[in-house]
Order: C-alpha cells, then structure tokens, then sequence
C-alpha cells in the first residue's frame, strides 16, 4: 500500500498522534515496525469498546507489522488511575491470571495470533522495581506527575490519590523500553501514559515511539463510555441474536462513529444509505465478525422476521421450571438475566412480557402452564411449568 494510502488508514478514527511526521518516516523505512498495546486484565469480558484499540492493532498487523500484546499481569496490581476519580481497585494475582487467560481468547478474535507477540509485563518490571526504580525516579518530578488533569481534579475534590497511583505511567513507560516499542496504541485517556514511554525510550538511548490514541466509544445509552458496570455495552461473547439485538439500539447520532471504529466501510456511502438499512447491516457486520458471516446473515433474517415483521422467533427454546416460582426466579434459569435484582428492575421497567403482555409485577408464576416469556427487546423463551 502506498505511504499515503497507510497514513490515512492507520489515522482514521484517531483523536492524537505523536507525531504523523515520525510514524510516517518509521512507515518509510520499510521494515516490520513493533506495535505495542498494553491491556491490564482487569476484567474477563472484552466488550466493543475493548475493540477499538484492538481493530487498529490489526490494521497494523495487516499491514506487514507485529503486534505486542502486553497482557498488565503487574500492572493489574497497581490499577491504572487514567480517567478515573477514584482508586481502582487491585487485583490479586490469581484473579489476573484467570481474567488474562479469558482475554487473550477474546482478543484474538480480532489480532492474527501469528502476528502477535504476546508478553506479560512482569518479565520486566519485578526487576525494575528492584534494581532501576529509584534511578528512573530521580529523573522526573512531582509536577510532571501531577500536571496529569485526571490528577489535578482528584486533588481539587480531594479524592484520595495513592502514591503507588502516581507510579503507574512511569511502569507502562518502562513496558516501552522492555519491548522496543516503534508505536504505542492506547485510549484517549491514555495519552500522558504513552507520552512517558516517549520520555523514558529517549532516556534509554532508544528511537522513541510514535503515541496513537483512539476515542472510548460511547455506549448504547449514547451518554457514557462503553461499559459493563454502566450496562451499556456489547460484549464480543454476546449470542449472535444479542449481539445483534443490542447493536440495533445504536442512536442513529452514533452509528457513524461505530462504522469508523468498528468496521472499514466506506464513510461516505454510509452517510447516503437510509438509516435503517445502515443500522442493520451495521449489527450484520459486527455480529459475522464475532460469530461468522453465516452468523451475521443469521441473525439479520431473526430480526427482521421477530421485530420487522411482529412474528415470534421460530423453535423456541424451551426451559422447563416448577410452578410456584417467582417471575425474577424464573427470569434467572432462563437465562435472560445473571442476578434476581436485575431481573426485579427489568420487569419494574416493562421489559418482561408473558404471552405478549407486559408481566404484572414479580409474584409467584403458576399458570398458564405454557407460555412465551420475553425478557428485553431481544430474548424468547417458552417456560413449561410442568417440571
């Protein structure tokens, strides 16, 4: 691909790149440049906003490079303080691992595992805070440190900010030197982090990396970022009918960004193309990504038939339960919810319907003996209390 034609693909999407002039001299060279992202396992599901850094990991990937995968098992005990206004919890070491393991199988749903170097960054930095980190910390200061705005607002709201919080850039500075980044990728709030690895390469002798950021997505609430605890997120491990369903609940405001960070489409054809036919073939093309084209056709024609044209999913799936149960009990064994609570907000939001009509309210459930239950605008089940 022309030098050009790499720029602008590589640059779309992006909020910050340090410096395009750099990247595009690397690019030049003509060699495999090493393209790091560093991901602390802090959670065992991966949703789309996880992607967006993954998809343009993989756009370098295909275009000749290597991919180092960081998976943060050290740093995952010190907790990334980027974007946030309070501490982030820590984890133990057995809580990363677990969680590490389920993100490298997610991730390489998107990375080509055999362009991908993958690396645990406690190979490096046990040492480093034994034998090099009080020499690297006399060479940066206190006001570097806290010129950080996520910083500056904690302190003026005095939320408490741990000296090991403080830290934290200095160690995802060091994976740079460890690995020889040529580019580093992270989230917008990420810049400062990335900016520290430039700093401390150069302090190395080392050509320093080019910094690209990419935007947090938005989730399905259109308000917040992408994220489980918000309850606004696709998960890559959504059925292909979830996964669909949800991306279908994409504001038409937000379906552009979508197309530009999840997907290669051209933008342009996007913007003429009625926004309902746009937002299905969006959900197709997201749903064969994950599950495969045969998925994605799969699910469009469900949702078409469910929700287009008002029929009832065809072989339902039937669970079996005792009559008697609570609504919320028997939401939980159906599967359509993880947790009672949530099962009692969902149907005090008129999301549940028994038969097409919206349930009552959480009571004991013993007739009829057969009926269709609907949890959320996407989940069909037939219960049989015949158990």
């Amino acid at each position: 691909m022309e030098l050009n034609a790499q720029l602008a693909l590589l640059k779309r999407g992006a909020v910050s790149l340090v410096s395009e002039g750099e990247l595009a001299k690397k690019l030049a060279s003509g060699r495999a440049l090493r393209v790091k992202l560093g991901v602390d396992p802090t959670s065992a599901d991966l949703h789309l906003g996880h992607s967006v850094v993954l998809n343009k990991l993989r756009q370098f990937q295909d275009l000749g490079h290597t991919a180092v995968l960081i998976i943060g098992d050290f740093t995952a005990q010190v907790g990334d303080p980027s974007g946030r206004d309070a501490t982030r919890p820590t984890l133990t070491p057995e809580q990363t691992a677990a969680n590490a393991r389920t993100y490298q199988e997610q991730a390489f749903k998107i990375l080509d595992r055999a362009k991908t170097e993958l690396r645990f960054n406690s190979e490096w930095l046990n040492a480093f805070m034994r034998d090099e980190l009080l020499a690297t910390l006399k060479r940066h200061t206190v006001q570097q440190v806290l010129s950080r705005e996520d910083f500056k607002k904690r302190l003026a709201e005095n939320s408490p900010l741990t000296l090991l919080e403080t830290l934290y850039p200095i160690l995802q500075g060091r994976d740079s030197v460890a690995i020889k980044a040529d580019v580093e990728l992270g989230g917008n709030d990420q810049l400062t982090n990335l900016l520290m690895g430039r700093k401390m390469q150069q302090d190395d002798g080392q050509e320093m990396q080019v910094a690209l950021t990419m935007p947090l997505l938005v989730g399905l609430d259109g308000a917040k970022k992408m994220s489980k605890s918000y309850g606004n997120a696709i998960a890559l491990n959504d059925p292909p009918n979830e996964m669909f369903g949800k991306a279908m609940r994409v504001s038409d405001e937000l379906m552009l960004q979508y197309y530009e960070l999840l997907t290669d489409a051209d933008l342009a054809a996007v913007k003429a193309e009625h926004p309902m036919k746009a937002k299905k073939e969006l959900a197709r093309l997201l749903t064969a990504r994950f599950h495969g084209a045969e998925a994605g056709a799969a699910a469009l024609a469900y949702f078409e038939s469910t929700f287009s044209k008002k029929e009832l999913p065809k072989d339902l799936r039937v669970v079996r339960v005792p009559p008697g149960l609570t609504l919320s009990e028997i939401l939980v064994r159906a599967e359509g919810v993880k947790s009672r609570s949530e099962a009692r907000r969902l149907i005090a939001q008129g999301g549940v319907k028994i038969d097409g009509a919206k349930a009552p309210g959480d009571a004991p459930v013993t007739t009829p003996a057969e009926f269709v239950l609907q949890m959320g605008k996407h989940q069909f089940v037939k219960i049989d209390l015949s158990a």
